[in-house]
């Protein structure tokens, strides 16, 4: 666990001492992004107190950039046998001398942190830790979405409501330097590469982008470096598309899903940061994920679930995305 400085300086001057908090999210990403909300809705409670997020080193500059924390710790999740991780992990927590901790992760790994703060004064804690002072209970949570989750449990810390955030600083100026037509839609043909059953079949996205530049409208495919081989097999059938793969960090995902028309793809972390953006979204969930828990929300998606996304049709994904 270690740790980096991030926040709006003028917190720093509020006199006298500041009630510090720690908020706890890792990855995955999709799960990060639908923690969002509740991440401003905590900073909105406690306007003038010190918060620190305790997240993984993936997710860190996206949470330093919202400027809701006032630092950034980063999560070294040591194995559940490594003792000298966790001695050091359990030093940085009771350093941090926290008055509260907001537990969004909210598992099992997390729950023992909790425990970490023994012996003396533990802060108030609002999860599923055993002995919490705010403890979310619902014997249906793990059936729950997960927006649903953070409602209820930030309710019986005293959060009230959870508003939409504003989320302008999702974005990044570099596009501008990307010449990018005027219309055009994201595909996001990646996921979790140990999980094969969550894509929709490369050769269907590729004919998807055919339908898209046959309405004038620019496929732009976006992933990781690893996913640039599917980038490849979709421009062999849409030479037309463009291909951002490995040149798009979360912020620019985000800046382009607010320039584009929509975006289509998986159950994957980008397509949740574009639809947490507003981006018209089409999300396709095959029986190795359950939309009910941790599918996108919001007035512009549209979700699509097969058992076997190989028998998602085309013109079904087109038909949706209403262009």
């Amino acid at each position: 666990m270690t740790g980096c400085q991030a926040g709006p300086p003028d917190r720093q001057a509020v006199p006298g001492p500041r009630e510090r908090i720690l908020v706890i999210r890792l990855s995955a990403l999709g799960d990060f992004i639908l923690a969002l909300p509740a991440m401003a809705a905590i900073r909105r409670h406690h306007p003038v107190s010190h918060i620190t997020l305790l997240t993984s080193a993936s997710l860190a500059e996206l949470g330093g950039k919202s400027g809701w924390f006032d630092r950034i710790e980063i999560d070294d999740r040591p194995r559940w046998l490594n003792v000298p991780g966790w001695l050091r992990l359990r030093r940085r927590l009771r350093a941090g001398r926290y008055d509260r901790v907001y537990d969004l992760q909210a598992q099992d790994r997390t729950a023992l942190y909790f425990r970490l703060f023994w012996p003396g004064k533990r802060p108030e804690w609002s999860g599923i830790a055993r002995g919490a002072s705010h403890p979310h209970r619902d014997p249906q949570r793990g059936r729950m979405h997960a927006l649903d989750i953070h409602a209820a449990q930030l309710r019986i810390a005293g959060i009230e409501t959870i508003p939409a955030p504003d989320l302008g600083w999702i974005d990044d100026p570099a596009l501008v330097g990307l010449d990018l037509p005027e219309r055009f839609a994201l595909l996001v043909p990646g996921a979790a590469a140990h999980r094969p059953a969550k894509r929709w079949p490369i050769d269907l996205y590729a004919a998807l982008g055919r339908r898209l530049v046959d309405r004038g409208i620019t496929p732009v495919i976006v992933g990781s470096e690893s996913e640039r081989v599917l980038a490849d097999r979709i421009r062999a059938t849409c030479p037309e598309a463009r291909d951002l793969t490995g040149r798009t960090p979360l912020l620019a995902i985000g800046g382009l899903a607010r320039r584009a028309v929509a975006a289509i793809g998986n159950d994957t972390g980008p397509m949740h940061l574009a639809a947490m953006v507003g981006c018209r979204s089409v999300v396709l969930f095959s029986a190795d994920s359950n939309p009910d828990r941790a599918a996108p929300r919001g007035a512009n998606v549209t979700i699509l679930g097969c058992d076997d996304l190989a028998d998602l049709p085309v013109d079904e994904v087109a038909s949706a995305l209403n262009l």
